[in-house]
């Protein structure tokens, strides 16, 4: 796997440029074991979390096997994990995404609670969105971690 997504993050800001050119392209892999969360999780982001970022692509897992065998075999920009899938959940499916994948891409884990905060930064997430998800929290944090921001965990 390349590390193609954290050297192309960088988005030129000259006002004299059309907004379409300065538009980042993102591929996006959600896992979660319940339809219904990525249909949510889908619907919220929308196609443009942002003016200058755009989702390109989905790619859906209901499983841990899945998401570390596309991981391995594809380049995503961004990973939303959900931490409250079962049997894997998500934390911990980021930790080892984080610990065994080099150039692991940024990943979002969407928390059970605000108080679960502590347990993303444990899992080595970039960003942390707890549930109910609320929906400009959640495009922000896709946003950001699209344009090759790697903030610590909240």
């Amino acid at each position: 796997m390349t590390a193609s997504h954290a050297t192309a993050a960088d988005v030129p800001t000259s006002s004299g440029s059309p907004a379409a050119a300065q538009t980042r392209q993102i591929s996006v892999l959600l896992y979660s074991d319940d339809k219904t969360t990525r249909d949510a999780v889908r619907v919220t982001v929308g196609r443009r979390p942002a003016r200058d970022v755009e989702v390109s692509s989905w790619r859906e897992c209901a499983t841990a096997a899945a998401v570390i065998e596309a991981v391995e075999n594809a380049s995503f920009d961004v990973l939303i994990l959900d931490g409250e899938a079962a049997p894997t959940g998500g934390l911990g499916l980021c930790r080892q995404l984080k610990s065994e994948i080099f150039a692991c891409p940024p990943v979002l884990v969407l928390t059970g609670r605000p108080q679960d905060g502590w347990l993303a930064t444990w899992s080595l997430a970039d960003l942390a969105v707890p549930h109910p998800l609320d929906p400009i929290a959640l495009a922000s944090a896709v946003a950001e971690l699209g344009r090759g921001g790697r903030p610590s965990a909240s």
